[in-house]
């Protein structure tokens, strides 16, 4: 069974809501349909009712079984945009900017999570990373003891050290330009605390750096080391290791090599790039290279699911998505 058909499984028959605010797009209309198809989480699309419903019969879905919302005619208008200004009214946000916010799509299901009227939210197909990643922010805020959003993919490369095909986390490779040593342990441990979730194993964390235990020195290899000090003193009881050379991390016998007695050189899941040139460039080499399938950006470090997609996203990547951020919450 491959990582997404057990996604799949995992998310069957959950009957947590996951809304979906971008809810004229094609793409968001027919994953819904698939969804409720498929007996998966059950989505809730943001938009005028009629043409969205139009849509869903269309794509052969089941209309009135879906929740559709209008948010500029929602009687909740009032209480999100008092909640709203109470959390932002500090950072600047009047009364009326707040009330003028939540009639939008994104923040309207950015507030239908963050008072628990759904369990998870998925959007990008259509808006900016940083439209989606505001929403998200000013409404559903950050989870204890994360300072730091960040992203994961979740990559099912070939068999390279088995016999079976495996899946690898890379974080962070779509949001955090130059993360400090603090936010790379923050990145790291929020990946690390989803794996067992997603995939099911433990994660084994490797930091990861082109210096493999002081074999270079410099600031950036400096700013890995502390991030992996920081991690060690906060997260002790998950396997963490660098700073390592990517092939120390994932190849047993580079690992034993270079760094042996190490508690993931070589067996590494969970690769922390030190910036996102190095983890775009790498997620991106091995989907194109090694053909493995890249799924996600898939969000971490909020209070709750809150996911932004790749506006290249098709309808079967926003479905899921949608079961990963049932399966988050």
């Amino acid at each position: 069974m491959s990582f997404i058909d057990e996604i799949r499984r995992k998310a069957t028959g959950l009957r947590r809501r996951v809304v979906l605010p971008e809810g004229t797009d094609p793409r968001t209309i027919a994953a819904a349909a698939l969804l409720q198809r498929l007996d998966l989480p059950q989505p809730v699309l943001l938009g005028p009712p009629d043409p969205i419903r139009q849509g869903l019969k269309d794509a052969g879905a089941d209309a009135a079984l879906i929740t559709v919302i209008d948010p500029a005619a929602d009687p909740r208008l009032g209480d999100f945009a008092e909640l709203l200004f109470q959390r932002r009214r500090e950072k600047g946000l009047t009364a009326e900017q707040a009330a003028a916010r939540v009639r939008e799509p994104l923040f309207f299901g950015a507030m239908l999570l963050a008072t628990d009227e759904v369990q998870a939210g998925v959007c990008g197909a259509v808006n900016t990373t940083g439209d989606v990643m505001r929403a998200g922010l000013w409404c559903v805020g950050m989870r204890p003891g994360v300072k730091t959003v960040s992203t994961s993919f979740y990559m099912v490369v070939p068999p390279f050290r088995g016999a079976a095909a495996e899946v690898l986390t890379f974080t962070d490779c779509a949001l955090v330009p130059d993360p400090t040593s603090e936010q790379l342990a923050d990145i790291a441990f929020a990946a690390a605390e989803a794996r067992p979730k997603l995939v099911g194993d433990q994660p084994l964390v490797a930091f990861l750096s082109y210096s493999t235990k002081c074999s270079a020195e410099g600031p950036r290899i400096d700013k890995v080391q502390k991030a992996v000090a920081i991690f060690r003193e906060k997260h002790p009881e998950i396997p963490a290791d660098g700073e390592l050379q990517v092939d120390a991390a994932v190849v047993a016998s580079v690992g034993e090599r270079k760094c042996p007695g190490s508690p993931v050189a070589g067996r590494a899941n969970v690769l922390v790039f030190p910036d996102l040139d190095a983890g775009n460039i790498g997620y991106k080499l091995t989907q194109r290279l090694a053909h493995a399938e890249a799924v996600g950006p898939i969000s971490q470090g909020m209070a709750k699911p809150w996911n932004d997609l790749s506006r290249g996203a098709t309808a079967d990547d926003i479905a899921n998505v949608a079961c990963i951020a049932a399966l988050q919450a």
